[in-house]
């Protein structure tokens, strides 16, 4: 499967993730920084996870820019995911992450989201990750690939295989 993972970061904690995601993917993924990103690339591949750091509830202007212009015909036949990275704290709660808000963007345009949102945590504004959380990025990806389900929380680090 052709993937790309479109990332931004501030510190470096949204790029380690999205490298992490990239590997659990596999020889077929292309992780990139927004700013290279193009358009050609979403087009040609069948999976695509966009990452931001949430900042003031919000992906960065860099990843809302970059969902915004992209043409709706790019999005059709492709599978995406977005995720973020976050602290854990109430106003962060009250005014929300980017992940969600990258999937609704992908959504009102016609795209088709196959995962449910994720976010990893990091200590304070600027992290580090917090531990665990790079395992749980790989877990996620990996899951995506699969069709597995998604909604990993914190521990949660291996996929359960079903009951037969």
């Amino acid at each position: 499967m052709k993937a790309l993972v479109i990332y931004d970061s501030m510190y470096g904690n949204t790029e380690q993730i999205a490298k992490e995601i990239g590997a659990a993917l596999g020889s077929g993924a292309k992780v990139v920084k927004v700013k290279e990103a193009k358009v050609e690339d979403v087009a040609s591949s069948h999976l695509v996870i966009i990452g931001s750091p949430t900042q003031g509830g919000r992906q960065t202007i860099a990843i809302k820019t970059f969902v915004d212009d992209l043409p709706v015909e790019a999005l059709h036949d492709k599978r995406f995911a977005a995720f973020d990275t976050r602290f854990k704290n109430i106003m962060a709660r009250i005014f929300g992450y980017a992940a969600p808000r990258i999937e609704l963007a992908i959504r009102d345009k016609g795209g088709n989201t196959t995962a449910q949102p994720q976010g990893f945590f990091v200590k304070g504004n600027k992290g580090p990750l917090l531990e665990g959380e790079l395992e749980r990025a790989a877990t996620w990806a990996k899951s995506i690939a699969a069709g597995l389900p998604t909604n990993l929380m914190p521990g949660d680090y291996k996929v359960k295989k079903k009951e037969k």
